[in-house]
């Protein structure tokens, strides 16, 4: 689902606003209300964030580019992006862990602005091709004018949630996702479609925000908090246990203690670092067949 590529609501959405446990499709047009306001932001030049949230407080190149560095890009990625392209979101580097090779084929789940999707083309090469999927339609225009002002020949954006892929089974050899997966309704259903979509060995690279401990009712129920990637986050253990269930094997969910320090900025005043992380994310579909539970 989401999909935008990141983690953080619009100033539109105020923290503390009840979310009333909504409906999954309620919960999805939340988020997608929320990151179409934060690309039409993005692209009037004005600034996207929850307070000083993951997205920054400005759209302006040299704060996203600060933001960037911060989530583990260096500038040499940042400069092989079209302008446009790093909207500042995100809460990690999946390209760092997905040990990418010339002539693969990756999906990216939540695209956005295609930033990690631009990023990954250029590792795959020419042979190799990145589909970018996004349920938002103005981050799915907006990554096809940054694919087409970068001249990018082998990226594919489709408009799509990402708990019903767009995609053909067995098509990818990596799936990259970055921030997203913890604003979906239905994780479950997420790690089923990628391990669906994944070729037999093929792998999964994640950054994500995970839940260190139960969060309370009223971070749960708080519409800012869930758009801002934060109020919807699963505990670790429970992600394993729905990866595992999906068919996944060697799971490795790794919570980077040093995130704490942009994730604070993200909802000034609600001690958020005392519940949530960021954490890298890998696993491989295994190449026998396995049994779905």
């Amino acid at each position: 689902m989401s999909e935008k590529k990141s983690c953080c609501g619009p100033s539109t959405i105020a923290v503390g606003m009840p979310n009333n446990a909504p409906s999954h499709d309620a919960h999805r047009q939340n988020v997608r209300e929320a990151y179409a306001q934060v690309a039409k932001a993005n692209n009037n030049g004005a600034g996207c964030g929850i307070g000083t949230s993951c997205c920054g407080t400005s759209s302006e190149g040299a704060i996203n580019t600060l933001i960037s560095t911060r989530l583990g890009y260096s500038q040499v990625e940042l400069d092989l992006v079209p302008s446009g392209a790093d909207m500042g979101l995100g809460c990690g580097n999946p390209k760092a862990i997905a040990a990418l090779k010339a002539g693969e084929i990756v999906v990216d789940l939540g695209a956005g602005g295609g930033f990690d999707c631009f990023l990954a083309a250029h590792e795959v090469g020419h042979t190799g091709h990145v589909i970018g999927v996004d349920m938002t339609p103005d981050m799915v225009s907006k990554a096809r004018a940054n694919a087409e002002k970068g001249r990018f020949k082998n990226v594919d954006f489709r408009l799509g949630e990402i708990e019903h892929l767009p995609i053909a089974d067995a098509t990818a050899n990596v799936i990259i996702s970055n921030c997203v997966i913890n604003l979906s309704p239905n994780k479950p259903q997420v790690f089923r479609e990628a391990f669906r979509v994944l070729k037999p060995g093929g792998r999964l690279a994640i950054s994500d925000v995970v839940a260190t401990v139960e969060l309370p009712e009223e971070m749960r129920n708080d519409a800012g908090l869930i758009a801002g990637c934060m109020g919807n986050a699963s505990l670790v253990e429970h992600l394993e246990k729905m990866m595992s269930a999906a068919g996944f094997e060697k799971i490795l969910i790794q919570p980077k203690d040093e995130s704490k320090e942009f994730i604070k900025d993200w909802a000034p005043g609600h001690n958020v670092t005392d519940y949530v992380v960021s954490a890298t994310i890998e696993a491989i579909k295994p190449l026998a067949p396995t049994t779905i539970q």
